[in-house]
């Protein structure tokens, strides 16, 4: 349990407790806050360099039972255990990098890696302090999803022991490669991931801008290269997420442009004190390395011994050397304040690696006043406003605001525009949160105990129940609704080829026409064909407002490449004149009506073992 009452352990001396920043404070109070009613687990978004240290460390200091700090490097369960001494409490560590196997105080900072392999002995049942009450996990978004992964194995063998295990996580990029969002709802409000996520709320985010503006960090300028950069345009990440090394060293390996760029990095690093470089690849770093002055730089890598990647780290932090070349090594656990330039020469799988990155040179020094930044590799990350959690559907997307009209919640998804007119966009649910009054499920609620919310139901992509008319998630294989199983798209087609009065058509293409009917009424004829010339056609009405309301909820609601930004076409010619605005369906199936096709079932979003249409319009 945690409290806000003093009710610390037994201290070694009288120590003044740290201070803790406004923003620290809170955090903390939302915590405790939290899990007064909750025992869901729970996210707290910190920037580096803004002190999750002195949170974890207060929130231990406050617990009533016992505490078991859990990190994935050594250096952050050294810096973690530091701080919570600087109470003047005493806490053990158990971790094989720092030698120590300690388990038996109230407080215990592990990693995971030495603890999954010793669990029995660290929740050691006979202990004086009881089971485990609350375990903290530093740089959270490591947790998978995966149910054997390290932390997850940890978090269920406590969990045996404590049915009532707080569960917090702490982070400065919560979102996980190929996931997105690593927690479902945020205390503003908002749905950020989906019910699979293992964190159920975050419940307090500190601005990485805030802090900036605060002057908490120093301010990052990143400042377009005016030398030749790398093209890693043609690098596409393997099954993984990851990009591979053979492809990274294909653009890097001898290139035209790295003299050119370390020369650029050398001439503006005259001014400044400390220079971390990300090179792409082992190969890559070491040429790095021979163009920088030799006395003056370091290469760090995952094959450096231990020893002498301590001996190398620390004379830079001395600033005996004033270059560090490194390859995916130093983005956690390391802390220099007096970086103030960093030089990106690979590209960046996601924004949490490109927000590491950039936040090794954050941290605030004596006489700094910013940190450089140099990509050139292109990445196109926002640093300050990396908010759309879910993979870039293409190169060309941008975050784009979508308003519900259900609930009004403003959504981020990612999208297109053009000027301040959005286009497109690839959002399905609202993420808004709204009152459920009666709703008890724990990963409902967020916020203060007691009230409850849920997701809005609001869907801007859907695929229709044929039982009960619910909608549900383009992806979903049962109705929420009536939960009968939802007939997959392949079943659909499959069947329909089966049959002689039908026609499938695998659309390449729709043409809109304003024109008339046999009896001169005006019309919107919408006409769909396939590859081989082969047409399906479909007519709608819009002089009334009812038939209007009708055209919107049959055509426009499943049609419009921005689904839920306000638009009411009024005549036909208006639907023609901004087709722009609309997307075909993958596949159209007919069924023969006396001498007549009649359209039957429009497939859109389809993933399915069936060829689309090679190309459209």
């Amino acid at each position: 349990m945690l409290s806000t009452a003093d009710h610390p352990p037994v201290a070694t001396a009288h120590v003044s407790p740290p201070s803790l920043r406004p923003y620290q404070r809170e955090a903390v109070a939302r915590v405790v806050e939290y899990f007064r009613g909750s025992d869901a687990p729970a996210v707290v978004v910190l920037p580096t360099g803004s002190g999750k240290s002195l949170v974890i460390a207060e929130l231990a200091r406050l617990a009533r039972g016992r505490v078991l700090v859990l990190a994935h490097v050594r250096e952050l369960v050294e810096q973690n255990h530091a701080k919570y001494l600087a109470y003047g409490l005493e806490a053990d560590i158990f971790s094989a990098g720092l030698g120590r196997r300690e388990s038996s105080r109230q407080v215990v900072f592990g990693s995971v890696q030495s603890v999954v392999r010793h669990l029995g002995t660290v929740s050691d049942t006979e202990s004086a302090h009881g089971p485990f009450t609350l375990l903290v996990i530093d740089e959270c978004h490591r947790v998978s999803l995966e149910e054997d992964s390290s932390y997850r194995r940890v978090i269920e063998h406590l969990r045996q022991h404590n049915p009532h295990l707080k569960v917090l996580g702490l982070t400065a990029t919560p979102y996980r490669l190929g996931q997105g969002f690593i927690y479902q709802q945020h205390y503003h409000g908002m749905v950020r991931g989906d019910e699979n996520c293992f964190f159920a709320a975050c419940v307090f985010e500190q601005p990485l801008r805030l802090m900036v503006r605060q002057g908490y960090l120093a301010q990052p300028l990143k400042v377009d290269a005016a030398v030749e950069r790398y093209d890693f345009s043609l690098v596409a990440p393997g099954s993984s997420g990851l990009f591979r090394e053979e492809e990274l060293n294909r653009v890097v390996a001898g290139s035209r442009a790295t003299p050119g760029i370390i020369a650029e990095v050398i001439e503006r690093a005259r001014e400044r004190c400390g220079v971390m470089i990300f090179a792409a690849t082992v190969a890559h770093a070491e040429e790095v390395l021979g163009y920088l002055p030799a006395e003056q730089a370091a290469l760090v890598t995952g094959d450096t011994v231990s020893e002498e990647r301590t001996r190398l780290i620390e004379a830079f932090k001395a600033r005996h050397i004033k270059y560090l070349v490194n390859v995916s090594v130093l983005t956690t656990g390391f802390d220099a304040p007096h970086v103030d330039l960093i030089a990106i020469l690979r590209p960046t799988e996601s924004v949490g690696l490109y927000q590491q990155i950039v936040g090794r040179g954050l941290r605030l020094a004596e006489g700094k006043q910013d940190c450089l930044i140099l990509d050139y590799a292109g990445n196109p990350w926002d640093l300050y406003a990396p908010e759309v959690g879910s993979p870039r559907p293409n190169s060309d997307s941008e975050p784009v605001q979508v308003e519900c009209p259900a609930c009004g919640h403003a959504n981020l998804f990612w999208g297109k525009r053009d000027g301040e007119v959005i286009i497109e966009h690839y959002g399905r649910r609202c993420q808004g949160l709204v009152d459920a009054w009666g709703a008890n499920d724990q990963h409902e609620a967020v916020g203060a105990p007691g009230v409850a919310r849920q997701q809005c139901s609001f869907r801007f992509r859907f695929k229709t129940c044929g039982e009960c008319g619910a909608e549900n998630d383009i992806a979903a294989r049962r109705c929420h609704g009536c939960q009968v199983l939802l007939v997959d798209a392949d079943d659909k087609l499959r069947d329909a080829l089966k049959l002689k009065d039908a026609r499938v058509l695998r659309v390449s293409g729709m043409q809109l026409e304003a024109g008339v009917n046999g009896r001169g009424l005006p019309r919107l004829k919408v006409t769909y064909h396939d590859e081989d010339g082969t047409t399906l056609s479909e007519w709608f009405a819009l002089e009334t407002a009812a038939q209007r309301r009708a055209f919107a909820a049959a055509f426009l609601r499943h049609h419009v490449r921005a689904p839920g930004v306000s638009w009411s076409p009024t005549t036909a010619q208006q639907v023609c004149d901004e087709q722009w605005r609309l997307r075909a369906p993958d596949f159209v199936v007919g069924r023969r009506v006396g001498r007549h096709w009649q359209i039957r079932e429009k497939l859109f979003d389809y993933a399915g073992r069936y060829r689309k249409a090679d190309s459209a319009g």
